[in-house]
């Protein structure tokens, strides 16, 4: 064919009919590249439903590209890997140049430092020119979050998020926040009492079309051996579908999201939360119109400030500040481990098996539906991972694989920084460290697991109290000066003590480390 002007890149976290790298698209002198391939299948262990989820939504967003009259190549995976192309990005798009000769290759800023280096290095082989675009689907472009961080001492999103409320005028009056607070997380820590949560609200489902069943019979026998449950896939894999979804959360969960956002209940997995952060990410939804739903249902009286706030710092705050922490940190920001932490990630966090009650459920929902809300991942898993000394970019590595939301933007400053503290403060001024207590505190587990929360020592002990205190005790010179740290080093101080409780907490910690070294049963 004869040779043509723009290669259009389009990868699987892009689903944005708005994208910029299709603003000036010609029919007659573009075209549309798209590429399902093995590495980005396998370069983590991805659990099933990952897979199944951009393959799918990436197919029908091919599909509407050509009802929108965009002609679009397109690698699909099938059952059988000898079709393949080619094995990654570079691969596959280099059979694409050679066939059509294009002029340039244009697409939009990647959400992946590796994967843009990689395409970068394949156009420059060829000899091409890439055209990188902006990425409108966030609020926060990467020069802008470069000039709010440049000379800063420190990056902290309280600081970010106010900037972010007064830019886009987000539940402002005037220059003041509504309500007159900046934040109600002070509000948000209501836990479900004795009686638990009661009926909650059902997450809208969506019933496979044939085009993702496809998709799930190729993934079941390509990636069969992959972890996870592959069944039921219900989430939304088109634009609609990811409307239908904000607007369900909108009416039956928002209005107590806020109250009970930190709160733990044994197999209530989504409680109040929106579970859109898979379609986020994928550019399926843009986060303008989740901001906007919930700050209109605040207006209508629908739901309260506190819930919509809670929400809206989610969204424009947390979101927008670690994508901007990512790129304005990468690549080193990679190799960072400030605790010199080395563990593996246990063999529970792969399979659910542990007489940890906490963790069992936290990775049932992991298994079944690659997801966990936000404490169940920050002060569960993560909280266990810290504590125990998981190697903070093996937990990334983890975390890319098991959650169907995981981007590399959104993961590694999540995990890295804020769960695992291998940033030594950047993103979390201090390491979410607890002990079982919390987990007492905001659930029902330790009511029902075989360990006791307020045991540190002996075979009833809780794990996670046991670890605790070791990592503490392990970590003590670097978090002395921690002005967030005082009260537990002053805890750890007077544990201290006692010379007889300090062997057997270390000796105990000890056989706990040796049992996730050897990837053993916990």
């Amino acid at each position: 064919m004869s040779r043509i002007r723009n290669l259009v890149i389009v990868l699987g976290d892009q689903l944005d009919r708005g994208l910029s790298a299709l603003d000036d698209y010609d029919a007659d002198r573009d075209i549309v590249w798209m590429a399902e391939n093995q590495t980005e299948a396998t370069h983590v262990w991805c659990h099933k439903q990952r897979l199944v989820l951009f393959f799918a939504a990436m197919r029908h967003h091919r599909d509407d590209l050509r009802e929108r009259g965009y002609e679009v190549w397109y690698h699909a995976l099938e059952a059988d890997a000898r079709h393949d192309s080619g094995r990654d990005f570079a691969a596959i798009l280099t059979v694409a140049i050679n066939k059509c000769a294009p002029q340039r290759l244009v697409m939009t800023e990647c959400g992946d430092h590796r994967v843009q280096t990689m395409l970068a290095e394949c156009a420059e082989s060829h000899g091409l020119a890439l055209q990188v675009r902006p990425d409108r689907h966030f609020y926060c472009s990467q020069d802008a979050f470069d000039e709010w961080a440049n000379g800063r001492n420190t990056l902290l999103l309280e600081h970010f998020y106010r900037s972010m409320r007064r830019a886009e005028n987000i539940l402002m009056d005037e220059d003041e926040p509504e309500g007159g607070q900046w934040n109600y997380d002070k509000d948000n820590r209501e836990t479900f009492g004795r009686d638990g949560p009661g009926e909650l609200p059902h997450v809208r489902r969506f019933r496979p079309d044939a085009l993702t069943r496809d998709v799930i019979a190729m993934v079941a026998s390509r990636f069969g051996g992959h972890p996870g449950h592959i069944e039921p896939f219900d989430l939304p894999v088109t634009h609609d579908e990811a409307r239908s979804a904000l607007r369900d959360f909108i009416a039956h969960r928002l209005p107590l999201f806020g109250d009970y956002q930190d709160a733990l209940w044994t197999g209530r997995h989504f409680a109040y939360h929106s579970r859109l952060s898979a379609a986020l990410n994928l550019h399926l939804l843009d986060p303008r119109d989740c901001v906007d739903a919930a700050v209109a249902a605040y207006r209508a009286g629908h739901a309260p400030l506190n819930s919509v706030e809670g929400y809206v710092r989610q969204v424009l705050g947390w979101r927008e500040f670690v994508r901007g922490i990512y790129w304005h940190e990468m690549p080193g920001y990679a190799h960072r481990n400030a605790l010199r932490a080395q563990l593996p990630v246990p063999r529970a966090f792969w399979d659910g098996e542990t007489d940890m009650a906490c963790i069992h459920d936290a990775m049932a929902n992991v298994l079944d539906h690659g997801y966990a809300h936000h404490i169940q991942r920050l002060m569960v898993l993560g909280l266990f991972a810290l504590v125990a000394g998981v190697h903070p970019y093996r937990f990334h590595e983890w975390h890319m694989a098991m959650y169907l939301d995981a981007i590399d933007w959104a993961s590694l400053p999540n995990t890295l920084g804020m769960s695992q503290f291998g940033d030594g403060g950047l993103v979390g001024t201090k390491p979410y460290c607890a002990s079982g207590n919390y987990i007492n505190k905001m659930s029902n587990y330790c009511k029902n697991c075989r360990f006791h929360y307020k045991h540190a020592i002996g075979d009833q002990a809780c794990p996670i109290t046991t670890l605790y205190w070791d990592f503490l005790d392990r970590n003590l010179d670097a978090f002395r000066d921690n002005r967030r740290l005082v009260f537990q080093v002053k805890n750890l101080e007077k544990k201290r003590e006692d010379a007889d409780f300090m062997a057997a907490l270390r000796d105990r910690a000890r056989e706990l480390k040796r049992r996730i070294e050897a990837q053993e049963f916990l």
